[in-house]
């Protein structure tokens, strides 16, 4: 899960693992030998794990007294985590609706430490029953490096996390850090600390120190003597202009790569300069400047922070060898793998070896008490460098000139490195000089320094993104129920776009960014979600957001403006662990739980499972009802409250008791006159959605009245098409009570006979296919029972005879045909039309049937009629102008 879900609405990173515990369902933890005590030797720390007991030690008590595996699984899962530096504590393990079949539930930081965990918490396990040894130091240690390999590093982390505490929503763009906050139109960029507003020429300047030396240089900041050069043979001469000691760095490195300090003889500047080619073609040649090394931080022009710099090092104690006193600064607990903390361990690699043996030691040798060995040669803390933040000691002299350097740049986020040898003290007077200027410097050292005040860098950065009365969002309206959602998902984008906003929206035949469609197919889950908050050009979000996407991967953003559920009905129960419907209701029941605290859940009356669903909200409530006499709409008119209803004829908003009639639903084509009464329910919603988000009661009126129901406007959504003969209407019903609705709409209609199509459905129970088979018999005179496309798990005999035994259980005398094809289905149909019959199709892959009925249409409108020699007389008794005569004609000739 990724975002709000079934299983949290506010705990939005878990992993959902469906265990079988086969035989281990007979066997809890107190029916297994030394299981108790083999857990406890393994996970000591586990003791703080309370439990439902609800105090530390309450697991190990469950333990003890019996529970089944999945719950101790889960707790592993959550334990190994929290061993690995990822405290997590969130879990729950509940029964899938199976025998010995368990949903396991756990938090994560990182999804695929996460998955890793789950896998490993059941090894564990079954090695915990066995007996067997277990060593988690692989496990553990695999964790921190695909928490490292995958979070997002410390500075982009904390503007991510800072923009998060002001309710600015965020998506990660790619497995790097390159990030979105905001949604759509309102959108800003970031890449660790490289904003979407930072000037791409500043960028380029920065990463040339030759163009930035020269720059400040015109501008009277002191720089250190030097200059560049590509060649080897151009060394000697630069060493001797510039004069040692000196400082050799690549023209276009950063964070420290090829930089070497302190040289003191043409043979280290050697070394130094084939390490720097490795990096750059250019070479800087530069003077050391004696001091301390110093980073200030500039953001939009403001000095934010300034920090002294501390290369990776130690400081000998007589007795222990490097080595050993390496070991002891890395048991420093501030210190971690990676990022995961304050600071990171000191590693010996290349550089520090070489470093060490130029002082003439080896890692085993023992320094002087007191004596400091510097490991690395450069100041980052990622390489086990120290900070300690300076920032109210900076000389104002010394905070002007940074601040105008980032101007010279034009740098919005600005790593100033100075070297002096006192803050305090205007550079002027201490000799010092601005070594470099950094885009996208990085902020760790300035969030969590080893000494000093850890200062908030990511909020001007979040400041300058979003200033004072700017907004982060777009209005999002998120539809969910059984039936009728992609209609008022379809019609609500139609009325946003004719107020001027431009739309995108998801439905179940794909995503359409301003009425174009870019993504075909059942785009209703998260991903698509996404794709129409990342568009830049989208101003408003309409998001049909279905069962199957919620239980997948949760929802595709974290709260919604406006959050309707159209209904609850039995269907695709059975799956993915949800067996009533009253479950069915919970997951629906997360859209409107994630609506804003002053946005609107807006929720059918007439159903108790959506009316319920109000006691969960934190939000406004509105309601809706084909009742205006509902005891829930008086009710709610009593309290002055907000609701829609159809009430003589009328599509009617109301405020408390006062009445605001939006138009005759007769006028609305999608009811196709009033006929239709199941599409005034998909309306009711739309116009509260309307009301809310400002739209006027014209607005409304005008929208409804030009939203025509079409194969292009709403594919799939009662398409009728006009035959010579008889017609065709194409419906997604797809379940029982989209079946009812149907039915109702079906029976206002006149025809000389009513041929149905209809598929049974392989992800529904056989209960709902036979009953799909018996609501078809009551529907129509003779019933053609095709295969669906996709099978999802049955075969086309056990889904035929599902429908069939349905249709013979309310009329054993029904005309059935059996054609498993679509295609030949509707063919077939179409070739046996009586004059003045209707044929109501019920398809599942509704472009492909709508393909074909319009192919037929087509042909029809151009049909070549063929005639044999016996139909000449009926011909010329039929035609009385004689328009036939020709084809007589050509049958004389043999043609």
């Amino acid at each position: 899960m990724k975002g709000p879900n079934y299983w949290s609405v506010r705990r939005h990173k878990l992993i959902v693992m469906v265990l079988d515990l086969e035989e281990m369902e007979q066997l809890p933890s107190d029916k297994i030998d030394g299981f108790s005590e083999r857990l406890k030797a393994m996970f000591p720390t586990m003791f703080s794990h309370r439990c439902s007991v609800g105090e530390p030690g309450g697991f190990f008590q469950r333990v003890d007294e019996g529970t089944w595996m999945g719950h101790i699984i889960e707790h592993i899962a959550l334990e190994v985590q929290t061993l690995a530096g990822m405290d997590v504590g969130f879990g729950r393990t509940r029964g899938y609706g199976e025998e010995g079949v368990y949903s396991v539930v756990f938090a994560y930081m990182e999804e695929r430490v996460g998955r890793y965990a789950a896998e490993a918490s059941v090894k564990i396990c079954e090695a915990l029953i066995s007996g067997k040894e277990y060593d988690l130091t692989d496990d553990i240690q695999e964790m921190r490096e695909l928490r490292e390999s995958d979070r997002l590093g410390p500075s982009t982390g904390s503007i991510v996390e800072e923009a998060a505490r002001r309710g600015i929503p965020w998506i990660r763009l790619n497995k790097y850090s390159l990030c979105q906050l905001g949604y759509g139109a309102n959108q800003k960029r970031i890449q660790a600390t490289v904003t979407s507003e930072t000037s791409n020429i500043a960028v380029e300047i920065a990463c040339d120190k030759e163009e930035t030396k020269y720059l400040l240089e015109q501008a009277e900041v002191p720089v250190p003597r030097g200059e560049i050069i590509r060649r080897e043979r151009s060394l000697e001469e630069s060493c001797r202009y510039v004069g040692y000691p000196l400082v050799v760095k690549p023209i276009d490195g950063n964070h420290g790569r090829g930089i070497t300090v302190n040289i003191n003889s043409y043979d280290e500047a050697l070394v130094a300069f084939r390490e720097a080619k490795n990096v750059s073609n250019s070479v800087i040649i530069e003077k050391y400047i004696v001091g301390e090394d110093y980073r200030l931080l500039v953001i939009n022009n403001k000095l934010v922070a300034a920090a002294k710099r501390t290369p990776a090092h130690i400081i000998g104690d007589g007795k222990s060898s490097i080595q050993q006193l390496v070991d002891k600064v890395n048991d420093d607990p501030r210190r971690g793998y990676g990022h995961e903390k304050v600071l990171t361990q000191i590693t010996l690699n290349e550089l520090s070896l070489t470093l060490i043996k130029a002082k003439g030691y080896t890692v085993d040798s023992v320094l002087k008490d007191g004596e400091k060995l510097i490991l690395k040669d450069t100041a980052n803390l990622s390489t086990g460098g120290t900070a300690e933040d300076l920032t109210d000691m900076v000389h104002p002299a010394n905070v002007f000139m940074a601040e105008r350097i980032s101007k010279i740049i034009d740098l919005d986020i600005c790593g100033i490195d100075i070297m002096t040898t006192d803050i305090t003290k205007p550079l002027s007077d201490t000799g010092g000089a601005v070594l470099e200027v950094n885009a996208g410097p990085g902020f760790r050292m300035h969030l969590a320094p080893t000494t000093g005040l850890p200062r908030n860098v990511a909020a001007p950065v979040v400041d300058k993104l979003f200033p004072p009365g700017s907004t982060s969002r777009i209005p999002i309206v998120a539809i969910s129920g059984t039936n009728g959602k992609t209609t008022t998902t379809r019609l609500i984008a139609h009325m946003a776009k004719m107020k001027g906003y431009k739309v995108g929206y998801t439905t179940s035949d794909g995503v359409y960014i301003q009425n174009r469609l870019l993504m075909k197919g059942d785009c209703t889950g998260p991903t698509s979600a996404e794709f129409v908050l990342k568009d830049p050009t989208v101003d408003f979000a309409v998001l049909e957001s279905a069962r199957g996407g919620l239980l997948r991967a949760g929802l595709g953003f974290k709260h919604c403006d406006v959050g309707i559920v159209t209904n609850v009905a039995a269907d695709h129960l059975g799956l993915k662990g949800i067996h009533t419907i009253e479950q069915l209701a919970k997951v629906k029941g997360v859209i409107p739980e994630t609506v804003l605290p002053d946005g609107y859940a807006i929720l059918n009356a007439d159903d108790d499972l959506v009316y319920s669903m109000r006691k969960s909200v934190e939000c406004n409530t509105a309601i809706f009802s084909m009742d205006e006499n509902s005891p829930r709409i008086k009710a709610m008119q009593k309290r002055d409250g907000l609701s829609a209803v159809y009430e003589n004829g009328f599509i009617t908003i109301c405020r408390g008791e006062w009445k605001m009639r939006v138009v005759k639903a007769v006028n609305v084509p999608l009811t196709y006159g009033g006929k239709a009464t199941f599409m005034i329910q998909n309306i009711l919603p739309a116009v509260l959605m309307g009301y809310v988000r400002g739209f006027t009661l014209e607005d409304m009126k005008t929208s409804l009245e030009t939203f025509i129901p079409s194969a292009s406007q709403t594919p799939g959504r009662l398409n009728m098409f006009h035959f010579k003969e008889f017609d065709i209407l194409l419906d997604y019903a797809h379940n029982p009570a989209g079946m009812r609705a149907l039915q109702q709409f079906t029976n206002n209609l006149e025809a000389t006979k009513k041929v149905g199509i209809i598929a049974g459905i392989g992800d529904r129970r056989t209960e709902d296919n036979n009953q799909i088979g018996a609501i078809a018999a009551e529907m129509f005179d003779e019933i053609i029972i095709r295969a669906d496309k996709h099978l999802r798990g049955k075969t086309e005999e056990e889904l035929i005879a599902m429908v069939e035994e349905g249709i013979k259980m309310t009329d054993p005398n029904k005309k059935i045909t059996v054609i498993p094809s679509e295609e030949k289905a509707i063919k077939h149909a179409v070739k046996t039309a009586e004059k003045g019959s209707i044929i109501i199709l019920c398809s599942d892959v509704v472009p492909e049937a709508l393909d074909l009925v319009k192919k037929l249409k087509e042909e029809e409108a151009t049909k070549l009629y063929e005639f044999t020699k016996d139909d000449i007389p009926n011909l010329r008794k039929d035609d009385e102008n004689g328009v036939h005569t020709e084809a007589e004609l050509f049958l004389s000739k043999e043609k």
